[in-house]
């Protein structure tokens, strides 16, 4: 008896909600959440083309979280293109929930110094 044949090959790529929670940054005037979206809107790839993402990816703001759906995900050479890599990094909170925080600094080795 022949396998039932899938719809899966025809189905494409799964498209995935990622949440990026930039709430601490943003609160501190360090991080500017406008060119964060600018630079997915630019960055992220359609058909081998940037900049005309379609029906298929949508970038939507809610309060200090930025809503990804799409395959991929860019906030990391966002924070290296911006020089925010040294004391910001990306922390996943869950499967899909990602939060931008800062890196811990040891207040202990700044009083030796001293």
């Amino acid at each position: 008896m022949p396998k039932a044949t899938s719809s899966t090959k025809n189905a494409g790529k799964a498209l995935h909600k990622f949440y990026v929670d930039y709430s601490v940054p943003v609160n501190d005037n360090v991080f500017d959440p406008a060119s964060f979206e600018k630079f997915l809107h630019d960055r992220i790839k359609v058909d081998g083309k940037t900049g005309q993402l379609g029906d298929s990816i949508q970038i939507t703001k809610e309060a200090n979280k930025l809503v990804l759906t799409s395959q991929q995900y860019l906030t990391k050479k966002h924070l290296k293109k911006n020089s925010f890599e040294n004391f910001l990094r990306v922390v996943a909170t869950s499967k899909d929930t990602y939060s931008l925080r800062y890196f811990k600094v040891d207040q202990d080795e700044a009083d030796d110094e001293e």
